[in-house]
């Protein structure tokens, strides 16, 4: 199992390294050129909106929560999340665990720790489903694709859909149980101290779907972070020099992240988002280097906000040893 992120981030290495010569180094590093540090910093601080909306619908599933810290406690735990996605090689799903240790760290309830960020993503992809309905249908509307395109982009939706009905079935008629179980047991069996801590797993879940307030507003800040994507796409463009209405900016942003989803494998979907831009820009007559461009927008912004929150997220692991588990925003201070 540790071979597939290894390969899979070399043949997406492969694949990006050979998009950039095939496009035109030059011609895409002209274009960042023209950005300046000016308009590639407007890209990062204004994803930090994005992050306080996605942190308010993290905080808002986690109602239920005997102990909830503050909102800035959630945005830096959802910041150390996308650092740990983005850069290193966990298949997405390093960011959660990361978070909800934390969160455990900060106070919360081991069992509560891990359903509200169980919770939490299960929101993120309802919301992402229904964002990339919203930017097919106005792609549709205002663009004149194949019959091809909608026709794929509509069938991953459906599976996506069916693998999120799936998993929210199953966490309210027994997932938390069945995990809750294994983990006790296998603590048993290995000695492992305070595995216990982990009952109430099962509970915890259905209590933060058991309120619909912090569900409905759980989706809504997912959906205002989604949308807000689109404007960051509007915004690189911008300050790339090709100017686009938010519909196509929601609409790059909702295709080009349903089909970086199909890369989860691939460490920070190298090759696969740049790939995935080139085909959504080019639906809007944008060409492969604006595409790519706009890819090395966004990384940049994953890398400048990254790399400072992998070390604050260092910096509370080196902490947690020494004291009592202490709120979030405590340990950032």
């Amino acid at each position: 199992m540790r071979l597939v992120p290894i390969f899979a981030g070399a043949a997406g290495l492969g694949l990006a390294v050979w998009l950039l010569h095939s496009t035109g180094f030059g011609q895409i590093m002209g274009l960042l050129g023209r950005a300046g540090w000016l308009g590639l910093s407007a890209v990062i601080v204004f994803h930090l909106v994005q992050v306080a909306a996605s942190a308010l619908g993290w905080r808002g599933i986690s109602g239920s929560a005997s102990h909830r810290p503050g909102l800035m406690a959630y945005a830096a735990l959802r910041l150390v999340r996308e650092g740990v996605n983005n850069l290193l090689p966990v298949a997405q799903i390093g960011g959660p665990v990361v978070g909800a240790r934390l969160l455990q760290a900060g106070g919360m309830a081991l069992p509560e720790a891990i359903a509200t960020t169980v919770a939490d993503l299960t929101l993120e992809l309802v919301t992402q489903i229904l964002f990339t309905l919203l930017g097919l249908g106005v792609l549709l509307l205002t663009v004149d694709v194949g019959s091809g395109v909608a026709d794929t982009v509509i069938a991953g939706l459906l599976a996506a859909a069916g693998v999120a009905a799936g998993f929210l079935g199953a966490q309210w008629f027994g997932l938390g149980s069945l995990v809750e179980a294994l983990l006790l047991r296998l603590g048993g069996m290995l000695g492992w101290k305070g595995s216990e801590r982990v009952q109430g797993l099962h509970t915890a879940l259905r209590a933060c779907y058991a309120h619909p307030v912090a569900v409905l507003s759980g989706i809504a800040w997912h959906m205002v972070s989604w949308l807000l994507g689109g404007v960051e796409v509007c915004i690189a463009l911008h300050v790339l020099g090709h100017d686009v209405g938010f519909g196509a900016g929601m609409v790059i942003e909702s295709l080009g992240q349903a089909l970086k989803s199909v890369g989860f494998a691939v460490p920070g979907a190298l090759g696969v988002q740049e790939g995935g831009y080139i085909v959504v820009c080019g639906l809007f007559q944008l060409s492969p280097e604006i595409a790519i461009a706009v890819s090395l927008t966004k990384r940049l912004r994953e890398v400048a906000l990254g790399l400072p929150s992998l070390a604050a997220w260092h910096i509370m692991e080196r902490r947690l040893p020494v004291a009592r588990p202490r709120l979030a925003e405590d340990v950032l201070s």
